[in-house]
């Protein structure tokens, strides 16, 4: 099955970019009249009849369209800290896409040895990997912020006077850090932390191969990040960050 995406839908008809009307007519040769399965990014695909074969912007007429078509029953955030080696953060990407995931925010720790990282490249592998793996919505990519920048944002679950999340509180939303320095706070593992899960808003941050400071693993924990482990072997970043994704999977099928 052949996905293109559309950047702009409506009611009755599709239009594609530059780049996916040249591989639709170009290279897999779709003609006026060929009918064409198309995805708009937010969850749709759209059945349609192939109206311009306008290498520069083809158009479409929508025969028939199913919303939510291969989703997840569930919504995960990622916030992963970008690896030194641009390849790698890439490689998780492209893979946490095909396995599932809503959003990935990149995150700069303080221990971070990359501080800097361009989204648009991102971007593509996402919706290369979205296409590839028969998804309809592509995973938001968010612009990098501070570890710190993206935790301001939060809102705690109810904490015990130590920080941490209460012993049997139900949970409609779950946050996470996978945190490697087990001296500094009890740790449990992603299974048993999703175990207890009674909603659908998942959120897991990975910090960087040098993992977050402590401080920031603090700072977490106050906002009713759960501190897990992702198992006894030592993961790269990009690793860990695919672990989690595969856990949060796995839980609901």
């Amino acid at each position: 099955m052949e996905l293109f995406y559309a950047y702009e839908t409506s009611g009755s008809t599709v239009r594609l970019s530059q780049e996916e009307s040249q591989h639709c007519v170009r290279v897999l040769r779709y003609r006026v009249g060929d009918e064409i399965d198309v995805i708009d990014g937010e969850g749709t695909l759209y059945h349609c009849r192939l109206t311009d074969d306008n290498p520069k912007g083809a158009e479409a007429a929508v025969l028939s369209c199913q919303k939510n078509w291969h989703s997840h029953p569930y919504h995960l955030t990622i916030g992963c800290c970008p690896t030194k080696n641009n390849d790698r953060f890439e490689w998780f990407v492209e893979k946490a896409t095909e396995v599932g995931v809503d959003r990935i925010v990149l995150l700069i720790g303080e221990r971070s040895e990359r501080k800097v990282y361009k989204t648009e490249r991102a971007q593509k592998i996402a919706l290369s990997a979205t296409k590839q793996s028969l998804k309809a919505r592509i995973p938001e990519i968010v612009e990098p912020m501070t570890v710190k920048e993206f935790l301001k944002g939060e809102i705690p679950d109810q904490v015990g006077n130590d920080g941490t999340v209460m012993p049997g509180t139900d949970r409609a939303s779950l946050r996470m850090i996978a945190y490697c320095f087990e001296g500094e706070t009890p740790r449990t593992s992603i299974k048993e932390a999703l175990a207890g899960l009674h909603g659908t808003e998942i959120t897991v941050l990975i910090g960087p191969e040098g993992d977050f400071s402590p401080e920031e693993a603090r700072l977490a924990i106050d906002c009713g990040y759960i501190p897990i482990h992702l198992g006894p072997s030592r993961l790269r970043t990009e690793t860990a960050a695919v672990t989690a994704a595969e856990a949060v999977y796995f839980r609901y099928l």
